[in-house]
């Protein structure tokens, strides 16, 4: 399988040849589609900073803003490492889960708590979105044998679950009892 400049990639693996490139070409697609949501991420994830109500929501909303960046970040060194350009392929599921957030906040009324359950479940589903996908991705690593990307995604494989449990415990401790009082 050639890179996008036309040369050898960089790595081995330890699969047969003829399933190589077929699985190869799976693999960076999905890194193609991951890093079009995390770029989309970027751009979407202010706007439920801004719609939350919650201190608390805000501020792990606003860390995840951070951790993204990075994750972006890393997936471009994956394909330096793998001799690819960072290449962006939109990834219609993002675009749809970003879509549903938008419409949970349209839906809600401002400074309310429902509006905070909302966004918490939107983000919720993008976070589960995201671990499904590096959790498969890093396993195709490990298959094709290339280690070090493996060990990449798994880092923010991680990151995301706790994200998700972040989330979980904003839920748990107050927003959804505060929404459940609300006339």
């Amino acid at each position: 399988m050639k890179n996008d400049s036309g040369s050898e990639p960089k790595f081995k693996t330890k699969t047969s040849a003829g399933a190589e490139p077929a699985l190869m070409e799976l693999f960076v697609d999905g890194l193609r589609d991951i890093y079009w949501a995390e770029n989309h991420l970027i751009k979407a994830l202010p706007k439920m900073i801004s719609a939350a109500t919650s201190e608390k929501l805000s501020q792990t909303i606003q860390d995840h803003l951070e951790e993204t960046i990075e994750h972006a970040s890393r997936l471009e060194s994956i394909f330096d490492l793998l001799g690819l350009d960072a290449i962006a392929k939109k990834c219609d599921a993002m675009e749809g889960l970003s879509k549903e957030a938008e419409g949970i906040v349209e839906s809600t009324d401002e400074g309310t708590a429902t509006r905070d359950v909302g966004i918490i479940l939107a983000s919720q589903k993008v976070d589960h979105y995201e671990i499904a996908t590096y959790g498969g991705l890093a396993q195709l690593a490990t298959t094709l044998n290339l280690e070090d990307v493996a060990e990449i995604l798994l880092r923010t494989l991680e990151e995301e679950k706790m994200a998700d449990q972040l989330l979980t415990e904003v839920a748990e401790n107050g927003v959804n009892y505060k929404a459940s009082e609300e006339a």
